[in-house]
């Protein structure tokens, strides 16, 4: 009797392979462990080859695991496309709506509107990733998102961009400190300070370095972190000063402990916009949150 090969083994075995481990892909599929291991197996007895290679350091793809792990994406991907077009048929707005966003967009000002857009539409999934805005881009235009938030930026061909928020940068720093007193800073005065960055790589630090660089000068951080608050919190603790949007500095240095000010420069007025990939039609449930994200 030949086994046969269901596709929902097909997307654990994906999956696995993705998190290379079966704890973490178990977890992410919202299963048992143990279980998706018997379907892993069930799918090598009906395949007849050995798809991972177990040792204690974990799993790795066998070469016949490769060739299936590269079909079982597509498959994956072709139905989760054929559901997603389904529910979109019979007029209800429902399904999966894949959001990146980046994190300056996800601290300040998505969560709200988010909220309002799932009231009004209870039978829709949120699927949110929070990524840099190039990466962002990117989801959008290899159709991997159906709606991005990101920092302004020049789009390629085939997406589409709408405004979504001014999210200017501003100087936090700690009370007391010798630019307190200025209404606002100017980047060149910044620099003569200890700077805690934030990110590295990603689009903030990345236009802090060019516009440094531009002046004949380099953004030389005392101390690096991966995100708003950590940065906040060497503020307060007198390791320096940060230029972050507008967003994180109310969410996270919005007490007495801190003094923000504007960063005098054109090129701070930072504005954060909504992209997608050009359809027609699109989803209603793709379509309703970009509406709602511009209201």
């Amino acid at each position: 009797m030949t086994r046969r090969i269901d596709a929902y083994s097909l997307r654990l075995f994906v999956a696995t392979a993705t998190e290379g481990s079966i704890a973490r892909a178990a977890a992410k599929e919202h299963i048992a462990a143990s279980a998706l291991s018997r379907r892993i197996s069930d799918l090598e007895h009906a395949l007849g080859v050995a798809l991972f290679v177990r040792s204690p350091r974990g799993i790795e793809l066998t070469n016949a695991g490769q060739v299936v792990f590269d079909r079982g994406l597509k498959i994956d991907q072709d139905i989760q496309l054929l559901k997603r077009d389904v529910q979109a048929s019979d007029g209800v707005v429902n399904g999966t709506v894949r959001l990146s966003a980046n994190m300056s967009s996800i601290i300040g000002y998505l969560p709200e509107r988010l909220k309002s857009y799932t009231a009004t539409f209870p039978q829709v999934t949120l699927a949110l990733s929070e990524e840099d805005t190039e990466v962002v881009l990117r989801a959008c235009l290899d159709d991997e998102a159906d709606v991005g938030v990101g920092v302004k930026v020049d789009v390629p061909a085939g997406i589409e961009s709408w405004f979504f928020a001014s999210d200017p940068l501003l100087v936090v720093m700690p009370v007391g400190h010798a630019l307190a007193g200025e209404r606002s800073i100017r980047f060149a005065q910044a620099l003569q300070h200890p700077l805690i960055g934030v990110h590295p790589g990603g689009s903030l630090d990345t236009l802090l370095q060019e516009q440094a660089k531009a002046m004949g000068g380099v953004a030389s951080f005392a101390v690096q972190v991966n995100s708003f608050d950590a940065a906040c919190r060497m503020v307060e603790a007198g390791l320096g000063i940060t230029l972050i949007p507008r967003s994180a500095a109310s969410a996270y240095a919005g007490t007495r402990k801190f003094i923000r000010r504007p960063l005098g420069e054109t090129w701070a007025a930072r504005e954060l916009w909504i992209y997608s990939l050009r359809k027609s039609p699109r989803l209603r449930s793709v379509q309703a949150l970009i509406d709602a994200l511009q209201d």
